[in-house]
Protein backbone atom coordinates (compact mmCIF):
# COMPACT_ATOMS: atom_id res chain seq x y z
CA UNK A 1 0.00 0.00 0.00
CA UNK A 2 1.44 3.33 -1.07
CA UNK A 3 1.75 6.37 1.13
CA UNK A 4 -0.97 8.15 -0.86
CA UNK A 5 -3.42 5.29 -0.25
CA UNK A 6 -2.62 5.24 3.46
CA UNK A 7 -3.24 8.98 3.68
CA UNK A 8 -6.56 8.57 1.82
CA UNK A 9 -7.70 5.77 4.17
CA UNK A 10 -6.65 7.79 7.22
CA UNK A 11 -8.67 10.75 5.93
CA UNK A 12 -11.75 8.56 5.50
CA UNK A 13 -11.40 7.12 9.02
CA UNK A 14 -10.95 10.61 10.47
CA UNK A 15 -14.06 11.92 8.74
CA UNK A 16 -16.12 8.90 9.82
CA UNK A 17 -14.98 9.40 13.42
CA UNK A 18 -15.91 13.10 13.27
CA UNK A 19 -19.33 12.24 11.84
CA UNK A 20 -19.91 9.70 14.61
CA UNK A 21 -18.90 12.18 17.31
CA UNK A 22 -21.13 14.81 15.70
CA UNK A 23 -24.12 12.44 15.74
CA UNK A 24 -23.53 11.65 19.42
CA UNK A 25 -23.37 15.37 20.25
CA UNK A 26 -26.45 16.23 18.20
CA UNK A 27 -28.56 13.30 19.43
CA UNK A 28 -30.01 15.15 22.48
CA UNK A 29 -31.14 18.02 20.23
CA UNK A 30 -32.64 15.61 17.69
CA UNK A 31 -34.41 13.74 20.48
CA UNK A 32 -35.78 17.00 21.91
CA UNK A 33 -37.13 18.08 18.51
CA UNK A 34 -38.81 14.74 17.77
CA UNK A 35 -40.12 14.38 21.34
CA UNK A 36 -42.04 17.63 20.85
CA UNK A 37 -44.37 15.55 18.65
CA UNK A 38 -44.88 12.77 21.23
CA UNK A 39 -47.35 12.35 24.07
CA UNK A 40 -46.23 12.22 27.69
CA UNK A 41 -46.79 8.46 27.77
CA UNK A 42 -44.61 7.93 24.71
CA UNK A 43 -41.85 10.26 25.95
CA UNK A 44 -41.45 8.33 29.19
CA UNK A 45 -42.56 4.90 28.03
CA UNK A 46 -40.73 4.40 24.74
CA UNK A 47 -37.10 4.50 23.64
CA UNK A 48 -37.99 4.96 19.97
CA UNK A 49 -36.63 8.13 18.42
CA UNK A 50 -39.52 8.69 15.99
CA UNK A 51 -43.02 9.30 17.40
CA UNK A 52 -45.49 6.45 16.84
CA UNK A 53 -48.54 8.75 16.84
CA UNK A 54 -47.35 12.32 16.16
CA UNK A 55 -48.94 15.19 18.06
CA UNK A 56 -49.02 18.13 15.67
CA UNK A 57 -50.38 20.92 17.90
CA UNK A 58 -47.68 20.98 20.60
CA UNK A 59 -46.05 24.13 19.16
CA UNK A 60 -49.38 25.95 18.84
CA UNK A 61 -50.57 25.05 22.35
CA UNK A 62 -47.14 25.64 23.85
CA UNK A 63 -46.94 29.13 22.32
CA UNK A 64 -50.11 30.10 24.23
CA UNK A 65 -48.12 29.83 27.44
CA UNK A 66 -49.76 29.74 30.83
CA UNK A 67 -52.39 32.12 32.07
CA UNK A 68 -52.80 35.30 30.01
CA UNK A 69 -49.17 35.68 28.88
CA UNK A 70 -48.10 34.04 25.63
CA UNK A 71 -44.62 33.30 24.34
CA UNK A 72 -44.92 36.34 22.09
CA UNK A 73 -44.59 38.47 25.21
CA UNK A 74 -41.83 36.26 26.60
CA UNK A 75 -39.83 36.61 23.37
CA UNK A 76 -40.31 40.39 23.37
CA UNK A 77 -39.16 40.52 26.99
CA UNK A 78 -36.09 38.44 26.20
CA UNK A 79 -35.05 40.61 23.27
CA UNK A 80 -35.63 43.76 25.37
CA UNK A 81 -33.23 42.30 27.92
CA UNK A 82 -30.64 40.71 25.63
CA UNK A 83 -30.18 43.20 22.77
CA UNK A 84 -29.32 46.30 24.87
CA UNK A 85 -27.06 44.18 27.08
CA UNK A 86 -25.16 42.87 24.05
CA UNK A 87 -24.83 46.27 22.37
CA UNK A 88 -23.72 48.02 25.57
CA UNK A 89 -21.22 45.24 26.31
CA UNK A 90 -19.62 45.39 22.88
CA UNK A 91 -19.32 49.17 22.88
CA UNK A 92 -18.17 49.69 26.48
CA UNK A 93 -15.71 46.77 26.59
CA UNK A 94 -14.15 47.72 23.26
CA UNK A 95 -13.79 51.33 24.43
CA UNK A 96 -12.08 50.31 27.69
CA UNK A 97 -9.90 47.80 25.82
CA UNK A 98 -8.85 50.59 23.44
CA UNK A 99 -7.69 52.64 26.39
CA UNK A 100 -5.65 49.81 27.90
CA UNK A 101 -4.12 48.81 24.56
CA UNK A 102 -3.23 52.24 23.14
CA UNK A 103 -2.61 54.68 26.00
CA UNK A 104 0.05 55.06 28.65
CA UNK A 105 -1.04 56.43 32.00
CA UNK A 106 -0.04 56.14 35.63
CA UNK A 107 -1.32 52.99 37.31
CA UNK A 108 -2.19 51.28 34.04
CA UNK A 109 -0.61 47.95 34.96
CA UNK A 110 -2.18 47.92 38.41
CA UNK A 111 -5.63 48.73 37.04
CA UNK A 112 -5.27 46.05 34.37
CA UNK A 113 -4.25 43.50 37.01
CA UNK A 114 -7.22 44.46 39.17
CA UNK A 115 -9.52 44.12 36.19
CA UNK A 116 -8.16 40.66 35.35
CA UNK A 117 -8.33 39.59 39.01
CA UNK A 118 -12.10 40.10 39.02
CA UNK A 119 -12.33 37.11 36.68
CA UNK A 120 -11.41 34.92 39.65
CA UNK A 121 -14.31 36.15 41.78
CA UNK A 122 -17.01 33.44 41.94
CA UNK A 123 -20.50 34.64 41.13
CA UNK A 124 -21.81 33.31 44.44
CA UNK A 125 -19.73 35.92 46.31
CA UNK A 126 -21.37 38.77 44.37
CA UNK A 127 -25.00 37.71 44.53
CA UNK A 128 -25.95 39.23 47.90
CA UNK A 129 -24.03 42.55 47.51
CA UNK A 130 -25.47 43.04 44.03
CA UNK A 131 -29.00 42.28 45.19
CA UNK A 132 -28.72 44.75 48.09
CA UNK A 133 -27.31 47.43 45.79
CA UNK A 134 -29.95 46.95 43.09
CA UNK A 135 -32.69 46.88 45.71
CA UNK A 136 -31.56 50.24 47.13
CA UNK A 137 -31.41 51.68 43.61
CA UNK A 138 -34.95 50.43 42.88
CA UNK A 139 -33.83 48.31 39.94
CA UNK A 140 -35.47 45.04 40.98
CA UNK A 141 -38.14 43.61 38.67
CA UNK A 142 -36.60 45.40 35.72
CA UNK A 143 -33.87 44.78 33.16
CA UNK A 144 -31.56 47.46 34.58
CA UNK A 145 -29.45 44.94 36.58
CA UNK A 146 -28.45 43.50 33.20
CA UNK A 147 -28.14 46.57 30.96
CA UNK A 148 -26.50 49.13 33.27
CA UNK A 149 -23.48 46.94 34.25
CA UNK A 150 -23.03 46.20 30.53
CA UNK A 151 -22.96 49.93 29.82
CA UNK A 152 -20.03 50.35 32.23
CA UNK A 153 -17.89 47.48 30.89
CA UNK A 154 -18.37 45.09 33.81
CA UNK A 155 -17.21 42.07 31.81
CA UNK A 156 -13.41 41.76 32.12
CA UNK A 157 -13.28 38.65 29.92
CA UNK A 158 -14.36 40.66 26.88
CA UNK A 159 -12.05 43.55 27.77
CA UNK A 160 -9.07 41.21 27.96
CA UNK A 161 -9.99 39.53 24.68
CA UNK A 162 -10.29 42.88 22.87
CA UNK A 163 -7.09 44.23 24.41
CA UNK A 164 -5.22 41.32 22.88
CA UNK A 165 -6.84 42.02 19.53
CA UNK A 166 -6.06 45.76 19.63
CA UNK A 167 -2.43 45.02 20.43
CA UNK A 168 -2.18 43.01 17.23
CA UNK A 169 -3.11 46.03 15.10
CA UNK A 170 -0.08 48.15 14.06
CA UNK A 171 0.05 51.43 15.94
CA UNK A 172 1.21 53.06 12.70
CA UNK A 173 -2.44 53.13 11.65
CA UNK A 174 -3.28 55.32 14.65
CA UNK A 175 -0.38 57.65 13.86
CA UNK A 176 -1.38 57.92 10.21
CA UNK A 177 -4.96 58.71 11.18
CA UNK A 178 -3.76 61.35 13.65
CA UNK A 179 -1.64 62.99 10.94
CA UNK A 180 -4.75 63.11 8.73
CA UNK A 181 -6.56 65.05 11.45
CA UNK A 182 -8.43 62.31 13.36
CA UNK A 183 -8.87 62.80 17.10
CA UNK A 184 -8.67 59.96 19.63
CA UNK A 185 -12.31 58.95 19.34
CA UNK A 186 -12.25 59.09 15.54
CA UNK A 187 -9.23 56.77 15.49
CA UNK A 188 -11.14 54.33 17.68
CA UNK A 189 -14.43 54.60 15.79
CA UNK A 190 -13.36 54.83 12.15
CA UNK A 191 -10.02 53.01 12.07
CA UNK A 192 -9.78 50.40 14.82
CA UNK A 193 -13.38 49.22 15.30
CA UNK A 194 -13.79 48.01 11.68
CA UNK A 195 -10.52 46.08 12.02
CA UNK A 196 -11.66 44.42 15.26
CA UNK A 197 -14.89 43.11 13.75
CA UNK A 198 -14.02 39.44 14.53
CA UNK A 199 -13.45 40.26 18.21
CA UNK A 200 -16.65 42.31 18.36
CA UNK A 201 -18.69 39.49 16.84
CA UNK A 202 -17.12 36.98 19.22
CA UNK A 203 -18.02 39.13 22.23
CA UNK A 204 -21.53 39.71 20.89
CA UNK A 205 -22.17 36.00 20.35
CA UNK A 206 -20.82 35.05 23.77
CA UNK A 207 -22.84 37.73 25.53
CA UNK A 208 -26.00 36.98 23.57
CA UNK A 209 -25.91 33.29 24.46
CA UNK A 210 -24.92 33.88 28.09
CA UNK A 211 -27.63 36.47 28.67
CA UNK A 212 -30.26 34.51 26.74
CA UNK A 213 -29.63 31.41 28.89
CA UNK A 214 -29.10 33.26 32.18
CA UNK A 215 -31.68 31.58 34.39
CA UNK A 216 -30.19 32.33 37.80
CA UNK A 217 -29.90 36.12 37.60
CA UNK A 218 -33.27 36.41 35.85
CA UNK A 219 -34.85 34.41 38.66
CA UNK A 220 -33.32 36.70 41.30
CA UNK A 221 -34.02 40.11 39.77
CA UNK A 222 -37.31 39.60 37.87
CA UNK A 223 -40.46 38.57 39.71
CA UNK A 224 -43.29 39.72 37.45
CA UNK A 225 -44.64 37.12 35.03
CA UNK A 226 -45.27 39.77 32.37
CA UNK A 227 -41.53 40.61 32.42
CA UNK A 228 -40.28 37.01 32.38
CA UNK A 229 -37.71 36.08 29.72
CA UNK A 230 -37.97 32.72 27.99
CA UNK A 231 -35.80 30.84 30.49
CA UNK A 232 -38.22 31.67 33.31
CA UNK A 233 -41.24 31.03 31.09
CA UNK A 234 -40.05 27.49 30.41
CA UNK A 235 -39.59 26.84 34.12
CA UNK A 236 -43.01 28.33 34.85
CA UNK A 237 -44.57 25.88 32.38
CA UNK A 238 -43.41 23.04 34.61
CA UNK A 239 -44.80 24.67 37.75
CA UNK A 240 -48.18 25.58 36.26
CA UNK A 241 -49.79 22.16 36.60
CA UNK A 242 -49.09 18.93 38.45
CA UNK A 243 -48.73 17.01 35.19
CA UNK A 244 -46.77 19.06 32.68
CA UNK A 245 -47.36 18.66 28.96
CA UNK A 246 -43.78 17.80 28.13
CA UNK A 247 -44.28 17.91 24.38
CA UNK A 248 -45.26 21.57 24.67
CA UNK A 249 -42.33 22.33 26.99
CA UNK A 250 -39.93 20.62 24.57
CA UNK A 251 -41.50 22.44 21.61
CA UNK A 252 -40.87 25.82 23.27
CA UNK A 253 -37.37 24.68 24.24
CA UNK A 254 -36.65 24.02 20.57
CA UNK A 255 -37.86 27.49 19.62
CA UNK A 256 -35.81 29.06 22.42
CA UNK A 257 -32.65 27.60 20.85
CA UNK A 258 -33.27 29.08 17.41
CA UNK A 259 -32.13 32.72 17.91
CA UNK A 260 -28.77 31.77 19.38
CA UNK A 261 -28.23 29.05 16.80
CA UNK A 262 -29.08 31.36 13.89
CA UNK A 263 -26.80 34.09 15.26
CA UNK A 264 -23.90 31.69 15.76
CA UNK A 265 -24.03 30.18 12.29
CA UNK A 266 -24.60 33.57 10.67
CA UNK A 267 -21.48 35.01 12.30
CA UNK A 268 -19.48 31.78 12.56
CA UNK A 269 -16.71 33.06 10.30
CA UNK A 270 -16.05 36.13 12.47
CA UNK A 271 -16.45 34.13 15.68
CA UNK A 272 -13.80 31.56 14.79
CA UNK A 273 -11.45 34.26 13.49
CA UNK A 274 -11.88 36.40 16.59
CA UNK A 275 -11.37 33.58 19.10
CA UNK A 276 -8.35 32.14 17.29
CA UNK A 277 -6.75 35.55 16.77
CA UNK A 278 -7.27 36.52 20.39
CA UNK A 279 -5.77 33.27 21.66
CA UNK A 280 -2.70 33.59 19.41
CA UNK A 281 -2.06 37.21 20.34
CA UNK A 282 -2.58 36.48 24.00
Amino acid sequence: MSGKEKKYILTIITHLAMILIGIVMLYPLIWMLLSAFKTNAEIFGSTALLPAEPVWDSFIKGWKGTGKVTYTQFYINTFKLVIPTVLFTVFSCSFVAYGFARFRFRGKKILFMLMISTLMLPNSVLIIPRYILYNKLGWLNSYLPFTIPALFACYPFFIYMMVQFFRGIPIALDEAASIDGCNTFQVYWTILLPLTKPALFSAAIFQFIWTWNDFFNSLIYINSVRKFPIVLALRMSLDATAAANWNQVLAMSVLSLLPGTILFFSAQKYFVEGVSAGSVKG
